[in-house]
This record gives C-alpha cells, sequence and structure tokens, in this order.
C-alpha cells in the first residue's frame, strides 16, 4: 500500500451526503494505491487530519448552513491543526434541498483558513427536498450524480498517488 492517505470524513442524516461519500470512497480505492480512511464526522479527530494526506469532506446544507455535525467537527478540529496542514489538497460534497451554496462558502472558507489547496470545484447535489416529508426523507442519489462523486474520489487519490498534489 501507498505511504499517501486519503481521509473522506462525511456526515448525513438523510443518506445523500452518504451515498456521495460512498461513491467517492469507491473511486478512490479503484483508481489508486493510496489508503482510503471513510470517517464519519462524529468520529473523526484532530489525529485523522493530521495523518491524511488530502481530504474530502461530505455534508448536507442544513437551514443554509453546514450541518451541526460537520459544523462540530470542524470546531473541534480546527486550532488542533491551525498551522500543519497547509497546502494539502481538498474536495467538497454537498447534498442540499435547494441550494447548498451557503454550505460550499462556509466549508470553502474553513479549508482557506487552514490553507487547503482546493483541488476540484466543489459538487452540490441538489435533491430538490421541500416539503417536510421530502426533506426528512431517506435520500436516493441519482446515478450521473454518483458518478461525479466516484470521478471525484478517483481524481484525488490519482493526483496523490502521482504528487500531483
Amino acid at each position: 500500500m501507498s505511504d499517501k492517505s486519503l481521509a473522506i470524513i462525511w456526515y448525513s442524516y438523510t443518506g445523500g451526503s452518504r451515498q456521495l461519500a460512498e461513491a467517492a470512497r469507491d473511486g478512490a480505492k479503484e483508481v489508486a494505491d493510496v489508503t482510503v480512511r471513510f470517517l464519519p464526522a462524529e468520529d473523526a479527530q484532530a489525529d485523522d487530519l493530521l495523518s491524511a494526506d488530502g481530504y474530502i469532506f461530505a455534508c448536507p446544507e442544513n437551514l443554509a448552513a453546514i450541518a451541526g455535525v460537520m459544523k462540530a467537527f470542524f470546531d473541534r478540529t480546527y486550532y488542533e491543526v491551525l498551522g500543519q496542514i497547509e497546502a494539502r489538497p481538498y474536495a467538497a460534497l454537498i447534498c442540499a434541498g435547494s441550494d447548498g451554496e451557503n454550505a460550499q462558502r462556509q466549508l470553502e472558507r474553513i479549508a482557506t483558513g487552514w490553507r487547503l489547496k482546493r483541488v476540484a470545484d466543489t459538487i452540490i447535489v441538489n435533491v430538490h427536498a421541500q416539503t417536510k416529508e421530502e426533506i426528512l426523507s431517506e435520500k436516493n442519489i441519482l446515478p450521473d450524480e454518483l458518478a461525479k462523486a466516484r470521478e471525484l474520489g478517483a481524481t484525488l487519490a490519482a493526483g496523490l498517488e502521482m504528487g500531483v498534489f
């Protein structure tokens, strides 16, 4: 196994972000000789960030913000790793009911504070959930959206393996 590692840190309440994170994980594992760590945000710690060479963050947008569990991960780890992970590559996946752009801005701002290098555009998957029932129901991400997430994982892992990032 390679000495390079990719941490996929994710949170999902209704399954959409989990499906995107799983697709990214599967893409990363198919393409490259890179250790892939699949970490729920509630379990991920500063050491997980310090030991990884690159990151994919996946979360839903809740109430026009990154989901609270993902925000708690960033709050818990931010100062612990500040100044120690600069220039590492990252990408992000956001599952949103209608927009996702504010969650994207928040996540990218946190990554900017860490001085991470965004190596791909953030992917926002809009599931068009507008009613209480739609919002709370288990999500089913469409195959073309899952393919984009899989490609993102493959791209990040291959870039790490080749030393491009």
